[in-house]
C-alpha cells in the first residue's frame, strides 16, 4: 500500500470564485435609490432614465421606482445602426 497521496492530486482542487454577474432586478420590479439593477463586464446594457453606471459597468438606480427595459436602435461610433437594450427607472 502507498503511504503518500498521488503527486498531482492537490494541484487540481482550486478554482476561481464566480463573479455573480447578471440582471439582479427584472422589468416591472420596484427598486430603491442606490439599488443595483445589473452587474456586467462591458456595456451589454445601457443607461436610460434615473440610472447611472459605476466604474465597473454596474447599472444602479438613482431614484425609487419600477425598473423597465427598452430596445432601441442607435448609431454606433462607426455609423452603423445597432439595437441596444436601455435600462430605466420610472
Amino acid at each position: 500500500m502507498a503511504h503518500t497521496k498521488a503527486k498531482g492530486s492537490t494541484k487540481n482542487n482550486r478554482d476561481s470564485q464566480s463573479q455573480r454577474l447578471g440582471v439582479k432586478v427584472y422589468g416591472g420590479e420596484v427598486i430603491k435609490k442606490g439599488g443595483i439593477i445589473i452587474r456586467q463586464r462591458g456595456s451589454k446594457f445601457y443607461m436610460g432614465e434615473n440610472v447611472m453606471m459605476g466604474v465597473d459597468d454596474t447599472i444602479y438606480a438613482i431614484k425609487d421606482g419600477a425598473v423597465s427595459f427598452q430596445t432601441k436602435t442607435t448609431g454606433s461610433f462607426t455609423g452603423k445602426r445597432v439595437k441596444r437594450v436601455f435600462v430605466s427607472v420610472k
